[in-house]
């Protein structure tokens, strides 16, 4: 018995269920709610950040957005448009989905703290980094490797952590669908360049301070605390964080997704490879403090790897049960936000021992 289990017709499950498509909705809903916020002004300080200003990282959307000044309005309006974006590629994987299997991984992902947190990190270049990883697997299947090859290596532009969050999803797409060599060849161009940007001083001397001076008259209070990461060395960024106490909140979550996959997969040397693209972010703890944005790049890996794996096949019921389980599992991962927001609860009052 295979732990995979065939859908037995494929061709009727073009049209998702009335049920789950409600689900579907309700879940995104939910998610929205949860964490809807409009972009502080950490996003907006980094989105001002261009290379033409003589910044060597993080300066993909700056440099798009820098012929057209620094408002706010701007910063939040380029914000959505991502998350937009990003929204329109999970509900186009949502209906394009053959199995009722594929489906329930986007409502599931949607429901626990991660969907939330999606609509908190509203800006942050994550949410770049995403959708160009969607842009070049949706190239990979029409056949066009150079294509997506280019696009990944715009993503290390975006963000320095795209070698570690979805390179090694795409480099999982690229093994699978094309031979050792060649595929190490697509990935070369992306891994290279990132290399080459964490290589290099994040900034040109006296970038920072010009930009300051631009932003003191925007309309906006930028985040002096954001500028100064391009000052810092690595070795500084370390003693201001634990790593240990990073670690010790993405390992558990690393154990709970890398189990449940293998669960859903046949233990093999073929389960490194997807095991490796889900729990790659764990790395983020010796880059960064952001535990529980780690940790939401962490679970997002897993379930788009999770999606990926599972093609047009049905999990049977077992493996339906684990599945459902590694979800409320991982709904019991704290995921503080930012800027003193909290997730909004169902309630329509607070609780009275939060008032003491």
């Amino acid at each position: 018995m295979t732990l995979l289990e065939r859908a037995p017709a494929p061709a009727l499950e073009k049209t998702p269920r009335r049920s789950i498509t409600v689900l579907f909705a309700v879940a995104a809903v939910l998610a929205g709610y949860t964490g809807f916020r409009l972009p502080g002004e950490w996003v907006a300080t980094l989105q001002a950040v261009s290379l033409t200003d003589g910044f060597h990282r993080r300066f993909l959307v700056g440099t798009l957005l820098s012929p057209f000044g620094h408002d706010y309005l701007l910063f939040a309006v380029a914000s959505f448009t991502v998350l937009g974006g990003l929204l329109t590629a999970v509900t186009i994987a949502f209906f394009r989905s053959h199995t009722e299997s594929r489906r329930l991984v986007i409502v599931g992902w949607l429901l626990i703290p991660a969907g939330g947190y999606l609509f908190h990190e509203v800006g942050y270049f994550d949410q770049v980094l995403y959708l160009l990883l969607f842009g070049a697997l949706w190239a990979l299947h029409r056949n066009r490797p150079v294509l997506a090859s280019a696009v990944m290596a715009l993503s290390v532009t975006a963000h320095e952590i795209a070698l570690l969050t979805v390179l090694p999803v795409f480099g999982f797409v690229a093994l699978r669908k094309f031979p050792f060599r060649r595929a190490c060849v697509l990935l070369a161009p992306p891994a290279l360049l990132g290399l080459l940007i964490l290589a290099l001083p994040p900034a040109a001397p006296g970038a920072v301070e010009k930009l300051r001076l631009s932003l003191a008259g925007a309309d906006f209070v930028y985040r002096a605390d954001a500028l100064t990461l391009f000052e810092r060395t690595q070795a500084q960024s370390w003693q201001l964080y634990s790593i240990t106490d990073v670690l010790l909140y993405l390992v558990p979550i690393a154990i709970v997704v890398a189990t449940g996959f293998l669960f859903l997969h046949r233990p093999s040397l073929a389960a490194a490879l997807p095991i490796a693209a889900i729990v790659a972010p764990v790395l983020l703890a010796f880059g960064g403090w952001d535990d529980a944005r780690w940790g939401f790049l962490l679970v997002s890996n897993f379930a788009i790897v999770l999606w990926l794996r599972l093609g047009n096949r049905e999990l049977e019921l077992s493996r339906l049960a684990v599945l459902t389980a590694v979800f409320l599992i991982l709904t019991h991962v704290p995921m503080p936000y930012f800027d003193g927001y909290a997730p909004r609860g169902l309630t329509l009052v607070t609780p009275v021992e939060e008032l003491r």
